[in-house]
């Protein structure tokens, strides 16, 4: 494989590391709440531009109604951009009044046709609202929800020296991604973006369609409230209202000092590059390769384990690309950073039959967040994704299903692969009920995945990925159903085969796949804050009857 190849196809694969969602955070509501975001926190309607309005006849809209994923584009009879809460209020009321069904973007990522399905008529675009400020009367960071990530972690870092342990591809916004629960290189050490998430600013629309922003905090005195917030700590976009400010601090932090409230990355972050050449790597190899990362983060997986600052990805591409890649960060500042390093290295090459080529780099905490290790990904391409959570290593049924898929003869295709994530950690320290993320002791988070450019193939390589998924979840009804190894799915990973008979016969319904035991505190809050199902899509939640 050429350099210039090897390299395309860990641009392509890079996408898959940032964990994102891409299906904003949609409209819902009720009452009004207490005391608002302080003026100073962020724009105020007044000195926000006017709302932009884009029809189909502007040249703005082909790029308005497509997100990253090229297999979807939107129809809607207008795309509504907004650069205020009060703006988005009005939009929601517009779109309600005229019975319009309405939808809602802030950095596009969604991996379905959530925004772009072709029912929705009016999309609400979150783009404009990038505001990233300090409230020092609540002492909360306020995060709009079109700020991407890098720029996110950029404003942060520069202006308080703290972060969000949240995803590495640099275009997601915060709007879907936080509230689908927001993991990243920094989780097993910080655990996820929502458990530093205070309160929400969210546009609601009730059962007798009064549109109105409320806001919730986990301090909220009124219990709906804090129903309200906590839904936003992983029920995932499209479900319970419009967030238009995210308010972040760390649970337990004091004093008034921004620097103290939010974590504080390393300094400066040691990278990793290993590459094993699919020459002369056996099944036997494979399934010691892949064994041995996957044993390495179960011994180190427990909210106290050591190494917690140790982060990767093993990128188990397609044996058309002609090599498996392993990234890894890790904090470069402190004692025995690279003994460690070279240790975990040499752990995973254990017993593989291939020698790799191994390369490394100390970087800057900014500079890292952009290292192409794990950021990247190409907006023009069209993907197929699926997700599992991992509680065990891997049972040699699923290594067997993985070899077999990944060295198909009559599939080649250099940007498909299986990207296994170390995860676990502080993420683990958070009981399963306290958000709404559920999977709270899960050592590993996988994705399925497939880059292509030409729609005329998507049949081919949609086949590759669920026929790739469902024989290693063969066991359990074709879904990682939750057990002893496996445990559901990512709800950011957005994935409507999960809801097919024909591909999930496990009996467990893609609700529980993402939400597990939490699922019907999440319809309680969805019949309280958007009974009318104002904001829906193909996997949102169902509002609880009676």
């Amino acid at each position: 494989m050429s350099e210039l190849t090897r390299r395309k196809v860990l641009r392509r694969s890079a996408v898959a590391g940032g964990a994102a969602l891409g299906a904003a955070v949609p409209a819902a509501g009720l009452a009004q709440a207490a005391a608002p975001v302080r003026a100073d926190a962020a724009r105020t309607a007044s000195a926000a531009p006017a709302a932009v309005t884009v029809r189909p006849d502007d040249i703005r809209y082909p790029e308005l109604i497509r997100g990253t994923n090229q297999r979807w584009v939107g129809s809607p009879d207008y795309v509504r951009l907004v650069s205020s809460a009060d703006q988005v209020v009005d939009a929601v009321k517009e779109a309600v009044a005229a019975g319009k069904r309405v939808a809602v973007r802030s950095g596009g990522h969604c991996y379905e046709n959530f925004t772009t399905s072709s029912d929705i008529k009016v999309l609400i675009d979150l783009s404009q609202l990038t505001a990233v400020t300090y409230d020092a009367d609540l002492r909360v960071f306020v995060v709009e929800p079109g700020a991407w990530l890098s720029d996110l972690y950029c404003t942060l870092f520069k202006q308080w020296g703290v972060t969000l342990p949240g995803g590495s591809c640099p275009s997601v916004a915060a709007g879907g991604h936080i509230v689908g629960g927001g993991y990243g290189a920094l989780s097993r050490l910080f655990g996820l973006t929502v458990d530093h998430l205070y309160g929400v600013e969210v546009v609601t629309v009730d059962k007798d369609k009064t549109v109105r922003k409320v806001v919730a905090t986990r301090d909220s005195a009124d219990a709906r409230l804090r129903d309200l917030w906590w839904a936003h700590t992983g029920g995932g976009g499209g479900n319970f209202g419009i967030v238009t400010k995210y308010l972040l601090r760390t649970p337990g932090a004091t004093g008034s000092d921004p620097a103290h409230l939010l974590p504080r990355p390393p300094a400066e972050l040691l990278t990793s590059t290993v590459t094993w050449s699919w020459d002369g790597l056996t099944q036997t190899g494979f399934k010691r390769l892949v064994k041995n990362y996957a044993d390495w983060f179960v011994a180190h997986g427990g909210p106290d384990a050591t190494h917690l600052d140790l982060f990767s990805q093993l990128k188990a591409a397609h044996r058309s690309a002609g090599a498996i890649t392993m990234v890894t960060q890790l904090d470069a500042t402190r004692s025995g950073a690279r003994a460690d390093l070279d240790a975990f290295v040499a752990a995973v090459t254990a017993g593989v039959p291939v020698t790799p080529e191994v390369s490394t780099q100390r970087l800057p905490f900014l500079h890292a967040t952009k290292w192409p290790g794990f950021a990247g990904g190409d907006p023009t391409l069209r993907f197929e994704d699926k997700s599992a959570y991992m509680r065990a290593t891997f049972p040699d049924d699923q290594l067997s299903a993985a070899y077999h898929h990944l060295t198909r003869t009559d599939y080649a295709n250099p940007a498909a692969l299986l990207l296994i994530a170390g995860y676990g950690g502080r993420v683990n320290a958070v009981a399963p009920d306290a958000t709404a993320v559920a999977q709270r002791d899960s050592v590993l988070k996988l994705q399925y995945l497939a880059f292509w450019q030409d729609a005329a193939e998507d049949a081919r390589h949609l086949a590759w990925v669920r026929e790739f998924y469902r024989d290693v979840y063969g066991a359990s009804g074709g879904v990682p159903a939750p057990g002893r190894v496996n445990d559901g799915c990512f709800v950011n990973y957005a994935d409507t085969d999960l809801g097919d008979p024909a591909l999930n016969t496990s009996k467990t319904p893609w609700h529980s796949l993402y939400y597990k035991d939490n699922y019907p505190r999440l319809q309680r809050v969805k019949a309280d804050w958007d009974p009318r199902g104002i904001l829906r899509h193909a996997q949102s939640v169902e509002p609880a009857s009676g």
